[in-house]
């Protein structure tokens, strides 16, 4: 009966530990948790304020006392003490105790955890992630990599003979493989991606206006009008951009249209490209056969850039995919494997048991 109880009370749990967001999914619920990788806390006792949506609001516009950090950067952990605390309180919040008396066991189980990593981290950073999951409350903590849980969550044959080829763009690293027969065949994981897209707008509204603007206004007028191809309906639309002019030191607005925040985002996809097409260099022709045919599956954030589709299939003259709800496939990925132990133990990098 106990037994039963405990099963009951353990929550699995999946994990897109993203540098911009990070998704929870809980094994037979789906996902519970999507919040900003952003930790709120005091600079001199390093007390936690804030953790996701909350803290998010406070960048850019804290006290000297507090800061508003983001632990991760380039899809690897830069903060490990901030993120052990951020994932002990996603762990806490989907797996606390429903109620009193004879429900309030003396020690609950502790959930095993699937995390997705980008798949160009080395050992340390694998530990680092791993560490920070057991640390934070998990009982077992698997690691595996971005693009084999995004092809598994967009519901691809990876463990066919046939190849399969996914680009996740995510917030800090874009992740490029080749997958087949369980395995990823090709990969390349680019440190370029959504950030470097909000900096390319900084740096554009800077250059050509003199303007300085902060990182959210960047990402909000990417979002509201930026495109990697030109999209008729689109190419009319404008924003204003508020900031601040260099010149003066005073508070600024520009009128800004669809085609310059093109134009400032170009140099970074122009990047991502051809990362794709040296991955599609070095796949075998066996591979790149099947890809032809198939096509290029995009997942991640970045894959919801207007036209981006477009502008990567009239450059490697490929069909190209966006999968449904592209910025859950890692995560969905994560929840298939804890549902599917021999394929957990096909496609994970490492597992860890305390």
């Amino acid at each position: 009966m106990f037994g039963k109880l405990w099963s009951y009370f353990s929550h699995d749990i999946g994990i897109d530990l993203g540098t911009v967001n990070t998704l929870v999914l809980v094994r037979g619920k789906g996902i519970v948790i999507r919040e900003p990788t952003v930790v709120a806390l005091h600079k001199k006792t390093r007390q936690i304020l804030a953790i996701g949506t909350e803290a998010k609001r406070m960048l850019g516009r804290t006290p000297a006392a507090i800061e508003a950090v983001r632990p991760l950067r380039d899809g690897v952990i830069s903060d490990f003490d901030t993120t052990e605390a951020m994932l002990r309180y996603f762990i806490h919040k989907v797996h606390e105790s429903p109620g009193k008396g004879i429900w309030s066991l003396p020690r609950i189980p502790k959930p095993r955890v699937v995390v997705g990593i980008p798949s160009g981290v080395t050992e340390v950073e694998r530990r680092a992630v791993q560490d920070a999951c057991l640390s934070a409350g998990a009982r077992q903590a698997y690691l595996i990599e971005e693009p084999m849980a995004a092809a598994i969550g967009s519901k691809l044959p990876i463990e066919d003979p046939e190849g399969v080829m996914v680009v996740d763009i995510g917030g800090g690293t874009t992740e490029i493989a080749v997958i087949s027969l369980g395995g990823m065949v090709v990969n390349r994981s680019l440190r370029v991606a959504g950030d470097e897209l909000d900096e390319a707008v900084v740096s554009y509204m800077r250059s050509r206006y003199g303007m300085l603007i902060g990182d959210r206004t960047a990402e909000d007028t990417k979002i509201e009008i930026g495109s990697a191809f030109p999209i008729d309906k689109l190419d009319d639309a404008a924003t204003v951009v508020r900031g601040r002019d260099l010149a003066s030191g005073l508070p600024k607005s520009i009128k800004v249209g669809a085609a310059e925040i093109r134009e400032a985002l170009t140099p970074v996809v122009s990047q991502i490209i051809a990362s794709i097409a040296e991955v599609l260099e070095e796949t075998p022709p066996e591979l790149l056969t099947d890809i032809v045919e198939r096509g290029i599956f995009l997942t991640g954030g970045g894959a919801l850039i207007r036209g981006l589709d477009k502008k990567i299939a009239e450059e490697t003259k490929l069909p190209v995919w966006i999968s449904d709800d592209p910025l859950t496939t890692v995560v969905r990925g994560c929840g298939e494997v804890l549902e599917n132990l021999d394929l957990l133990s096909k496609v994970r990098v490492t597992g860890g048991l305390r």
